[in-house]
């Protein structure tokens, strides 16, 4: 009817030690908010070259902090773009935004209060920054 299992499986049964090294669940999670943070930080200081402002700094450098601490070591930081018209710019907020979205997804998950309330604030300045109204949160 069936045939007979001639190889060894793939999957380790408990116990036995795999022969790659697995991550946890937070060491993942700590991964992809440090990755969403760095790309967050990358467009921040994209538009700090285009737009300049004192917001923009102190979150270019709170973001810059936190990409640190989940890395252990400084961020990568972006260089000058050239000549963008204002289109451009008005997508470089819708993107901050998604990325700041995201970010506050796994900063929640992770229950990492400092991530979550950093990529709120960035929601909402980017929000504001695109004249978009907010919706009100419907307590449940």
């Amino acid at each position: 009817m069936y045939e007979p299992i001639r190889t060894k499986s793939v999957h380790t049964t408990a116990g036995t030690t795999p022969d790659f090294p697995h991550r946890s669940r937070e060491e993942e999670l700590d991964i992809q908010l440090a990755g969403h943070l760095a790309a967050l930080l990358t467009v921040t200081d994209e538009l700090r070259a285009l737009e300049s402002s004192a917001d923009l700094d102190r979150a270019a450098e709170r973001l810059a902090a936190q990409v640190a601490r989940l890395r252990g070591v400084p961020p990568v930081r972006a260089a000058r773009s050239a000549h963008i018209d204002e289109s451009h710019i008005a997508a470089l907020h819708r993107r901050a935004h998604t990325l700041a979205g995201r970010a506050l997804v796994v900063a929640a998950s992770r229950a990492d209060t400092a991530a979550a309330i950093l990529s709120a604030q960035r929601m909402d300045a980017h929000t504001a920054a695109l004249g978009e109204p907010r919706e009100p949160i419907a307590a449940g």
